[in-house]
């Protein structure tokens, strides 16, 4: 007999979530002066005044995620404790539960790390792969499902279903280190780090809403009790990170984001559809490869340049020796110089041996298209796109799916 599901825990985990929220709300003021003592702060380089603002407040809201999901962790589990003392306790769904926590405190923790001793990048790819690991072991035991349904047009060649075995865990390891990294390369401006993020939690919230009726409404519930208090204290976050913004966000952030959507997805057995919630995230990746793999010469920061005479942001750019960029990064300035998104110049400085091309991030794409912008209308336009991507995802998910796919194998 199918379990109905019982809508209590989501009502507590609804309360707790606007309880977090308000305390987000109350906490980061009273911390900023207490982070400028420990010179945890920052120089917003896109204003005029070079005030010091406070960096890292991603730890305040993991510290208030963390806080509100340990006072959650019994209501789950209540109708054990009070309507049926015979009934066997969930051992299972505890431990998804407890290990989805230990995997996001890992990282909330190697994020403050990262910003108190500022990690090199193969840091910042070593750390989500070691803090996934208690999640793949925990998926091994509970499930250890490695087949995927193969898409209708290639079902000729490879049949209904293919068992990849340890490569699907190659590839839920690959998505923790993608979902931490994809946000914080997608930074730079007021507001955007949170504000990407809150729009993807949203998305993620209305598609487990969409599903909460289906026959894998308990992986749904599941990720709305994670995503409900994510989602509010990264809106209280957002509120002071806004622009003017007064405060940070820091590495603290992007890596909470970052493995509580990993956690979700691939506990909820839905991380294909997660990943077309981060279309905007992967289109920038795949842009900056050149730069990250380091085939075409990358500085420490590619962030935006602010005209202060205009108030304004403009394209920042890359100036390297023609010897410096190797056959890969001139094959892949010339596909993107083809499809007119970069901005390269040749043969410039008084010996005409420097190449100039601008920093390869969706923020300095949207520049070269709609000139200089200022701050706070460039991040509305990005998170607009965001939007629409997630609508665009939703479109995907559903009605072209069906080409695909028979949609109830469309889960994962």
């Amino acid at each position: 007999m199918k379990e109905e599901m019982s809508y209590i825990p989501l009502i507590a985990n609804g309360v707790l979530s606007s309880l977090a929220f308000m305390l987000t709300i109350r906490a980061i003021p009273s911390v900023k002066d207490m982070f400028l003592k420990a010179n945890l702060y920052g120089i917003d380089l896109s204003k005029r005044n070079q005030n010091k603002i406070p960096e890292a407040q991603g730890v305040v809201c993991g510290a208030v995620f963390l806080i509100t999901m340990f006072l959650f962790i019994p209501v789950p589990f209540y109708k054990t404790f009070t309507e049926d003392p015979v009934k066997k306790f969930p051992h299972h769904e505890f431990v998804e539960f407890i290990t989805a926590l230990l995997s996001i405190c890992c990282m909330v923790f190697l994020g403050f790390a990262d910003d108190v001793l500022d990690l090199r990048w193969r840091h910042k790819l070593f750390l989500p792969t070691m803090a996934s690991l208690p999640l793949l072991m925990v998926y091994f035991v509970n499930f250890n499902s490695t087949t995927i349904i193969v898409p209708k047009p290639l079902r000729v060649i490879f049949g209904f279903d293919v068992d990849i075995g340890f490569l699907y865990y190659i590839y839920m390891g690959m998505m923790a280190v993608f979902c931490t990294n994809a946000i914080n390369i997608l930074a730079g401006i007021n507001g955007l780090e949170a504000g990407q993020s809150l729009v993807i939690a949203l998305s993620v919230i209305a598609f487990n809403i969409a599903e909460i009726n289906g026959d894998q409404w308990g992986y749904h519930v599941f990720s709305l009790y994670f995503m409900m208090p994510y989602a509010s204290v990264s809106s209280a976050l957002l509120v002071y990170n806004w622009y003017p913004s007064k405060v940070f966000v820091g590495d603290t952030f992007c890596y909470f984001s970052g493995m509580t959507f990993a956690v979700v997805a691939i506990l909820g057995h839905f991380s294909k559809t997660m990943l077309l919630f981060f279309i905007p995230q992967i289109f920038n990746f795949l842009y900056s490869v050149p730069q990250l793999f380091r085939f075409v010469p990358c500085p420490r920061h590619r962030l935006p340049r602010y005209n202060a005479d205009t108030n304004k942001l403009e394209m920042s750019y890359s100036r390297f020796k023609s010897h410096e960029l190797g056959a890969i990064g001139r094959v892949c300035l010339k596909i993107f110089d083809i499809f007119k998104i970069v901005d390269i110049q040749y043969d410039i400085g008084e010996d005409g041996e420097y190449i100039q091309c601008n920093n390869l991030t969706i923020i300095n794409l949207l520049l070269k298209v709609n000139g200089p912008t200022h701050e706070g209308t460039l991040t509305a336009i990005l998170l607009f796109i965001q939007v629409l991507c997630s609508v665009l995802a939703f479109m995907i998910r559903y009605p072209l799916a069906r080409v695909f796919y028979d949609v109830q194998h469309f889960s994962n």
